[in-house]
């Protein structure tokens, strides 16, 4: 897990999230696919600060897929879908990441599969099936009804009766994906041979669908009510998910996943789970650090998603954010941030009701990559892509849009130039583009655009040891800034400063410092007096002296 320096080299790593559908289609179909990618690898990393700079990119579902749920409905665990290529092109684009030093994690989802997994058809072909305990399947109570009152992420009830059979199973998403059965030691087993077989062919790791999730109560005992949800809201909501998310069985199944990654050299598993900074931090193994790896910390997007809304740019509720994740985590632990990825509107969409999302957008990078811990950059917010939420009903492709959410908007493909196809592919693409205006062409060469400014920033993080590896110190909150210094062992120190709000911000120098880079290029770079001065919504990083 170290690389050449003996750090482990996902702690001072940029992640990418690509969602293979919408990066490049290379075969002409409307669809990316795995040939377009290797295509637009130099993009993300060439070795110059002319590329992105990223480290490592996260592939959502590649495997054999019905696309219910656009590959979270994995049919075989072990293939690529036609739809992205085969096997032959995995292993070239592994091949041609490595030789650019960027990493590959594919996305694992143990959760739940296809209805048309081969261990599916097996489960419901009878009550006798070999696989029928690695699903959930429940009788109908005496009464009627269902077997308790989870709900589906998507809405409505978690179960589905099947006639032939005659009982319930359990599907915590669509029905067309029931939930594996993790407390089955055959399931457990199965499913960490998937691990093996990828890691095996050179893979460096996971991205873990809805970890929190994989193990529920043994007696899938009824949810409470959610005292915050009110009728005509998404039923998603109705109840809190205390049985069937972060129950306290889960992180002995954690430590099994860690166990298998283990046994290989420079691994390393994120996990997807919800939940509070504490919540959050029980997925690392707490003293030991015996469980994954990386635990997404989605707070920056929403608090708490049971509640609904979105998380406010504002300085005190950041300083908030930031405080809590730095004092919940186990002592050699490191936080690992998003700020938008293919469940949620885009970063610059969520806060633009005032026309400034652009500029928050920009300081959000700064933000992003200067903050202690593993940064995920969603595909196109380097470019400030904005959700396309003007996609025409019978163009919409997303199953939970009847549902708790809508997520096309999103997802729409990565716009490379102003051309029809934007670059992206020249047949009619799978979503609809976005504004032709925003592109990596029209921003290539500009110094003062999104892309030049989240290039300048990885290529200045690679280079820091303090935003690199640093340790974190907050300052002081107040109302329209939050700002925390970042520390090397060796003394060096960044100053990393954020104005939230729409006025200037004055923000007093912990020491003389020279500014690294800012969202203004206007901002002095020299900063002999005691006050830093942030024009609105704009954030720089200071070297301290």
């Amino acid at each position: 897990m170290h690389d050449q320096a003996g750090h482990e080299w996902w702690r001072s790593a940029v992640f990418y999230q690509l969602y293979p559908r919408s990066f490049q289609d290379a075969n002409g179909d409307g669809i990316g696919d795995l040939e377009g990618i290797i295509r637009r690898l130099d993009y993300l990393n060439d070795g110059t600060p002319r590329s992105l700079g990223i480290d490592a990119i996260w592939l959502s579902p590649t495997f054999p897929s019905p696309m219910k749920d656009f590959g979270y409905d994995v049919s075989d665990y072990r293939g690529v879908d036609p739809a992205f290529g085969d096997m032959a092109a995995m292993e070239r684009l592994i091949a041609e990441a490595h030789r650019r030093g960027i990493r590959i994690l594919l996305d694992y989802v143990p959760n739940h599969t296809s209805d048309q997994h081969p261990w599916f058809i097996d489960s419901r072909s009878s009550r006798d099936a070999a696989h029928r305990d690695w699903y959930v399947w429940r009788d109908p109570p005496p009464g009627g009804g269902f077997p308790n009152n989870w709900v589906s992420a998507f809405g409505g009830p978690a179960w589905t009766f099947d006639e032939h059979t005659g009982q319930y199973y359990l599907h915590s998403f669509l029905r067309e994906q029931p939930d594996l059965n993790w407390r089955n030691p055959e399931v457990e087993s199965a499913m960490h041979d998937v691990l093996r077989f990828w890691l095996d062919r050179g893979i460096d790791g996971f991205r873990i669908d809805v970890m929190g999730m994989v193990v529920k109560h043994p007696d899938l005992a009824d949810n409470p009510p959610n005292p915050e949800w009110t009728p005509g809201h998404s039923t998603y909501r109705q109840f809190l998910w205390t049985n069937n998310r972060n129950y306290p069985d889960v992180f002995e199944t954690v430590r099994g996943i860690r166990r298998v990654f283990d046994a290989y050299d420079e691994r390393m598993a994120v996990a997807e789970v919800f939940g509070t900074p504490a919540e959050i931090a029980n997925y690392y193994g707490g003293e030991k650090l015996d469980g994954l790896h990386l635990a997404f910390n989605f707070q920056f997007i929403h608090e708490s998603d049971l509640r609904g809304g979105f998380t406010p740019w504002d300085a005190r509720t950041i300083h908030r954010l930031i405080e809590s994740s730095e004092r919940d985590l186990p002592p050699g632990a490191q936080p690992c941030w998003a700020f938008g990825n293919h469940d949620r509107p885009r970063f610059i969409s969520r806060h633009n009701s005032d026309g400034r999302g652009d500029e928050r957008g920009r300081a959000a990078a700064l933000l992003l990559l200067g903050l202690r811990g593993t940064p995920f950059v969603y595909y196109g917010d380097e470019i400030g892509m904005v959700d396309n939420t003007a996609i025409p009903e019978e163009r919409r492709q997303d199953p939970a849009r009847y549902h708790s959410i809508w997520r096309d908007p999103a997802r729409t493909p990565m716009q490379w130039d102003a051309s029809p196809g934007r670059g992206f592919s020249r047949a009619e693409p799978w979503l609809p583009f976005g504004p032709a205006d925003i592109s990596v062409a029209a921003q290539d060469h500009d110094p003062d655009s999104m892309l030049s400014l989240y290039r300048d920033a990885t290529w200045a993080r690679r280079n820091e040891p303090a935003l690199r590896e640093g340790t974190l110190e907050l300052l002081a909150a107040n109302d329209l800034t939050v700002a925390f210094i970042r520390r090397a062992a060796e003394g060096r120190a960044v100053l990393v400063a954020v104005n939230t709000s729409a006025g200037v911000a004055s923000l007093p120098m912990p020491a003389p410092g020279r500014v690294i880079i800012a969202t203004e290029r206007t901002l002095d770079r020299s900063l002999a007096g005691s006050l830093l001065r942030l024009p609105p919504f704009s954030a720089a990083w200071v070297a301290l002296e």
